[in-house]
């Protein structure tokens, strides 16, 4: 499948103000089952220096920086990705690091369960104990993402920021990025690696009850997050809480990291009164063409 990505923000001011840097993270990761084909980028009003550099984590990150002042700020990605995931195997075996460098594995686990609070770790045992000791990790993850979908309540929030585990458990509703990060610190509890993963959902988040009529050709679209997680002889697989799904079929990665505030899409600052900032708007929109 051939997606194209188009993602615009566009920030809105009271007044003209000047703008510090801002990083982006807007280009899809390249890898087996994706492969990013172009991508032009539109930014208005025009920065005066553009770089790209690659994090610890080997995300693609843009560097602008800015020179006079405007009242609006916008950011437009238009990507053509090359979108082709694997099938899933059916089961996975025990627990086993031989896959892959143990070290670079503990960079997504906690040595310390204790450390991710009673209520996480508490949560977390219900799917160990209600799918027996001597459970696979399969069947054990797809329970608890599965749990996370069924139990909680999606809101969708523009505003930024990550709801603590804690918070999501004590709410009982949460965004994407909340309940991806609850998966990760639940599953790093039941002591399996586990990392952020953020970028697109090309589709609504629950087709079979979405009001969303779309068009021939149109996969709709949303910045997205959920959480992969380590398993032997499969390496690290999709789990989605939010859409209650598991692979990549209708996930395109821009980021993946220990730290969900380290995959910010769009980070900046500007030159002026607080309260000159009026507000953000974002606009995402995925068509999809096969590919022959």
């Amino acid at each position: 499948m051939l997606l194209t990505i188009r993602h615009r923000t566009t920030y809105r001011y009271r007044q003209p103000v000047a703008f510090g840097e801002h990083r982006m993270m807007l280009r899809p990761r390249d890898c087996a089952e994706q492969r990013v084909i172009d991508i032009r980028l539109a930014i208005d009003p025009e920065p005066v220096q553009l770089h790209s550099i690659a994090d610890g984590y080997g995300n693609h990150i843009g560097i602008a920086t800015f020179s006079g002042r405007a009242n609006t700020l916008s950011f437009e990605s238009t990507v053509r990705v090359a979108h082709a995931p694997a099938t899933l195997p059916i089961a996975a075996g025990a627990v086993d690091d031989s896959a892959e460098d143990r070290t670079a594995l503990e960079t997504y686990r906690v040595r310390e369960p204790a450390t991710l609070g009673a209520e996480v770790n508490a949560f977390a045992q219900r799917f160990r104990a209600a799918a027996g000791p001597a459970a696979d990790a399969w069947p054990l993850l797809c329970a608890l993402s599965d749990g996370i979908h069924r139990g909680f309540a999606y809101r969708r929030r523009e505003a930024q920021g990550i709801q603590t585990p804690q918070e999501t458990l004590r709410l009982g509703h949460g965004a994407c990025r909340d309940f991806a990060v609850l998966m990760i610190a639940a599953a790093r509890a039941l002591g399996f690696a586990a990392r952020f993963a953020s970028g697109y959902l090309a589709g609504p988040l629950d087709p079979a009850n979405s009001g969303d009529h779309l068009a021939p050709g149109i996969a709709g679209g949303a910045t997205h997050a959920w959480a992969q997680i380590y398993l032997p002889r499969m390496g690290w697989t999709d789990f989605d809480p939010t859409s209650g799904t598991v692979g990549r079929q209708n996930l395109v990665t821009v980021a993946l990291v220990a730290d969900p505030e380290d995959a910010t899409p769009l980070h900046g600052t500007f030159l002026g009164f607080p309260g000159d900032h009026i507000g953000m708007d974002v606009a995402v929109a995925i068509t999809a063409v096969p590919r022959f």
